[in-house]
């Protein structure tokens, strides 16, 4: 009996197993369709890493970098010129040798200016002329065909304005250095102009004591 007994209860439990799993199977389906739930994983976020700018860092390598190439550049030059004396280095050796340096400041050589030849219809020209660098003492005298017209002028940091009249014909003004002040050479820039305002010549001199920057007004009748 007990054999018996045992083999239906066995039966009743296969037969519930069945239903149950039908009627899942019937709660996924829908007109022969069958629905699938796919769980996606989670994607991960990485915190983002924080950037370190170093602007300033960048450029003084980039610039250490670039001074270093033109030594490197500088150093292969000298050593492929070692022995040649280009015309630059020539000339420089020749102003050097110029002047000696006395007293621990350097005397100039006295050399001549010419401030160029101009024509012009004016009596007179006014000439105003100033130290164009900072005034140090500098003094020039005012020369019209070698007779000194004005005298002993000190340079200012202003402009000073001078009439110088006229002959028909050649007239050569120069400019002549009585000193280099207090730091040489004598410097100056001056501008001049017909007695109608016009705007004849500008120019500036570098002169060592002595020496005279000279230009020549042709003067028609």
């Amino acid at each position: 009996m007990k054999p018996i007994l045992s083999t239906l209860l066995y039966l009743y439990v296969a037969f519930l197993s069945l239903q149950t799993k039908a009627q899942l199977d019937n709660s996924n389906t829908e007109k022969g369709k069958t629905k699938t739930i796919i769980t996606a994983k989670g994607k991960v976020v990485n915190k983002p890493k924080s950037i370190k700018v170093d602007g300033i860092n960048g450029f003084k390598k980039a610039y250490k970098k670039e001074q270093e190439e033109l030594k490197r550049k500088q150093k292969e030059q000298d050593f492929n010129n070692k022995g040649i004396l280009t015309q630059a280095k020539i000339s420089e050796e020749r102003f050097l040798k110029a002047f000696k340096k006395i007293n621990g400041q350097y005397q100039y050589p006295k050399i001549d200016q010419d401030l160029g030849s101009f024509r012009t219809n004016s009596a007179s020209v006014n000439i105003i002329c100033r130290d164009f660098q900072y005034p140090d003492g500098d003094r020039v005298t005012i020369y019209v065909n070698d007779i000194p017209v004005i005298v002993n002028i000190l340079l200012k940091q202003s402009y000073q304005k001078f009439s110088i009249p006229l002959d028909v014909g050649i007239n050569k003004i120069a400019f002549r250095a009585l000193n280099q002040g207090t730091s040489g050479p004598n410097t100056a820039g001056f501008k001049v102009y017909n007695d109608s305002g016009m705007l004849i010549s500008s120019n500036e001199w570098n002169l060592a004591t002595g020496a005279k920057a000279t230009l020549v007004i042709a003067k028609d009748k």
